[in-house]
């Protein structure tokens, strides 16, 4: 019971303090050193190329490497990103929407919140060997999220938004600097495995710092830029969106894994957390396509929203499961 508090507190308490230095600002009762957008993307920046690889790289120091059927992982994860978005498609045709709300539905299916809510809720319930695997899970989805969301995303714009070609795409996503930090994180905690190099011990310390603390703060740069927006406007959007989050991949993920034998992998940690990783709601991501290709963006955000207020229940729900599987 403490693991679910404690993981509802810290989610809820960043948004929340990051939402009310927002407000301060916004009402000029704050007066921040430098612009609050400066402030959330450094944020961000910060977590993402320092914290977050320390931690990558420290899990899969000490993760189980002998069953090559882990190899199927990423795969899964790719699968999970492309199949949310496709299935969002499918239900903005039935629901009639136009093509900047077809878009913005696309951007809440496809991305998923993996990282910052994914992986804190994985290393609460599971540990540091599980966390080591969200990763793992998602690491070719860095790299889908740039070569097929955005160009996606960006499909749906207006005609005024300059297309890029395949190779171009390509060019960018491998000078990304955040896909380059993750993949020499998980780089080097393979080769110092493989290697059979130990691990100090104190490294274990670290990461009970830091995963935590890169969760509070990637939660803290979202609340900075948190609006409430038209949510009651998109109640049948917000619907399947749940739906797909929180019914359709969790039984689709969850079947595949059991079929590849994923329950056998790890004593079953493997399965658990492709279980735990496919009830994640949607990522603070799917609001930047429609910001700056000119989508929905009150649509994406009420979708963000909404499935994020349900972690209250998914993640209880997600501890009883982890029990029935243990």
């Amino acid at each position: 019971m403490h693991k679910i508090i404690f993981s509802l507190g810290l989610i809820f308490f960043g948004l929340s303090f990051g939402y009310s230095i927002q407000v301060l600002v916004r009402t000029g009762k704050l007066r921040l050193p430098i612009h609050i957008d400066h402030l959330r993307k450094g944020i961000q920046k910060g977590v993402l190329l320092f914290v977050v690889p320390v931690t990558v790289m420290g899990a899969i120091w000490i993760m189980n490497l002998e069953d090559m059927r882990i190899v199927a992982l990423p795969f899964m994860g790719a699968f999970h990103f492309l199949l949310g978005g496709t299935i969002a498609i499918f239900g903005a045709r039935l629901f009639g929407l136009d093509k900047k709300e077809t878009g913005s539905l696309f951007c809440c299916g496809f991305f998923t919140n993996i990282g910052s809510v994914g992986g804190l809720i994985t290393y609460m319930l599971l540990g540091e060997k599980g966390f080591a695997l969200v990763p793992v899970y998602k690491v070719i989805g860095d790299i889908i999220y740039y070569a097929v969301g955005f160009p996606v995303a960006k499909f749906f714009s207006t005609s005024s938004v300059k297309k890029e070609s395949v190779g171009a795409v390509l060019k960018r996503v491998s000078r990304d600097i955040f896909v380059i930090a993750s993949l020499v994180a998980i780089t080097i905690g393979t080769a110092l495995n493989l290697a059979g190099i130990e691990r100090p011990f104190f490294y274990t310390k670290i990461n009970a710092l830091f995963i935590p603390m890169s969760a509070f703060l990637m939660l803290t740069s979202i609340g900075l830029a948190m609006s409430f927006g038209k949510v009651k406007n998109y109640k049948r959007e917000c619907f399947l969106i749940s739906c797909i989050k929180f019914v359709i991949m969790p039984v689709v993920l969850g079947s595949l894994a059991l079929l590849l034998g994923f329950g056998e992998l790890m004593g079953g940690l493997v399965l658990k957390v492709v279980v735990i990783l496919s009830f994640m709601p949607v990522a603070f991501t799917a609001l930047v396509p429609p910001s700056i290709y000119e989508l929905d963006l009150d649509l994406a955000n009420a979708c963000w929203l909404v499935t994020t207020l349900c972690l209250v229940f998914i993640i209880p729900f997600l501890s009883v499961v982890m029990n029935f599987l243990s």
